[in-house]
């Protein structure tokens, strides 16, 4: 089961996430839960560094099964509102997904 784990700010601003394991929905190569939250995780990585024009601190490790994405505390204010406006576009596709292959993927924002 792929996890995610996002951390919010006392305003409930996303400041990270974090996303461990293996959906196993299907054969490796095609399984398409994984290839979604991929593209939905990498995709907003990528639109961070390149709309936003900062680069997040990134960690992943595993066999693939791992992505940790951290958000500076020092982004100017416009650049950190973009930013989260794209993040929370992310978690609107994360929770897409979560709906429809639940026994798949689960999202916790404690």
């Amino acid at each position: 089961m792929i996890q995610v784990l996002v951390t919010r700010n006392s305003e409930s601003h996303i400041v990270d996430f974090e996303v461990s394991g293996h959906a196993e929905s299907g054969p490796y190569g095609h399984d398409l839960v994984c290839a979604a939250v991929s593209a939905v995780t990498f995709g907003t990585v990528n639109a961070l560094m390149e709309l936003c024009t900062f680069e997040p601190s990134i960690e992943q490790g595993g066999e693939g099964g791992y992505l940790h994405v951290q958000i500076p505390n020092s982004l100017p204010e416009g650049t950190f509102h973009k930013a989260s406006v794209l993040l929370e576009g992310m978690m609107v596709s994360l929770k897409t997904i979560e709906y429809d292959y639940g026994e798949y993927i689960t999202i916790t924002e404690p």
